[in-house]
């Protein structure tokens, strides 16, 4: 039976980024939702003391806590640890450098359906203008169509992204991210395994936060690196959960995977120069991404 959700707890991972102003509107509209919440943010052991500095203001906030960990331990375990801290049997994790819709976000979580975990999305946007040569705007708006909360239904637990959820506290303890996931990258997707493994029901809804501040190109190319070698670390637990492993896996002959590599290894540092600079191709984007995947395994 569903539980009525009129008690929150609204639950921030937080790394090296100012987010008292997010807390601020989290509040305003929780406060005009009139229920029982908390929002708690825990710092991953932020390097960057102006941060810490700013973001301890929070404290001062009705219903709020900030809490800095002595030791960073990555985003699995500290949503793993947010959800310890937290007291509502709701809890809402949101990450905080997204732009928040209104009022809504809270309105449509909190409306009555059967589901223990419910994600609402992402969206993206921003000046067009400005943002035309930023591969990540560029990547993001172009798969946007299969990121629909109808298409996103289609594979419930393929779908599971982390930064913007509902979730019923017993069932995130039950269910805990896995914490051999130290980097950023993948660990949400690990979790959709988890919660289909223990057939626990995920409900995707239109309801999402949006993007609007955007890495470099160098560091998104970056970030991707680092994601693929987290996905070769952990393919075994990661099969058929991952689109490009999937692809990986399904090229069978090795002579096709020796061109892949062997293409990598000769083009993958002008293709990397085209994705770092002014006009980023998506279609070199893929490549790349698929020829660094196959170089690691090789």
């Amino acid at each position: 039976m569903e539980q009525k959700k009129n008690e929150l707890s609204i639950l921030l991972p937080v790394y090296n980024t100012v987010c008292t102003g997010f807390v601020r509107q989290l509040q305003a509209i929780a406060e005009e939702t009139g229920i029982e919440y908390e929002i708690i943010v825990a710092d991953d052991a932020s390097t960057d003391t102006s941060c810490v500095e700013q973001n301890s203001q929070i404290n001062q906030l009705a219903h709020c806590r900030y809490i800095i960990k002595e030791v960073n331990s990555g985003a699995a375990a500290t949503r793993n640890f947010l959800a310890r801290q937290s007291r509502y049997p709701w809890l809402l994790f949101l990450d905080c450098d997204m732009q928040l819709p209104g009022p809504q976000l809270l309105t449509r979580y909190l409306a009555p359906l059967d589901a223990p975990v419910v994600m609402g999305g992402i969206s993206f946007g921003g000046d067009t203008e400005e943002l035309r040569s930023n591969l990540r705007y560029r990547y993001e708006t172009a798969e946007a169509p299969n990121h629909t909360a109808e298409m996103r239904q289609q594979r419930p637990y393929q779908s599971f992204r982390s930064c913007n959820f509902l979730i019923r506290r017993d069932t995130m303890l039950s269910c805990p991210f896995d914490e051999r996931f130290r980097k950023s990258g993948y660990e949400d997707v690990m979790l959709g395994k988890q919660l289909k493994q223990q057939h626990i029901g995920i409900a995707h809804i239109d309801n999402p936060v949006l993007m609007t501040d955007y890495e470099t190109n160098e560091d998104y190319v970056a970030k991707v690196e680092r994601s693929l070698q987290t996905l070769y670390e952990f393919r075994s637990d990661l099969k058929g959960y991952s689109r490009l492993l999937t692809l990986a896996d399904g090229i069978h002959l090795g002579i096709v995977r020796h061109c892949i590599t062997l293409l990598h290894r000769l083009w993958g540092s002008a293709m990397r120069r085209n994705l770092c600079g002014q006009n980023p191709n998506l279609t070199v984007f893929k490549l790349y991404r698929l020829g660094y995947y196959l170089s690691i395994k090789n």
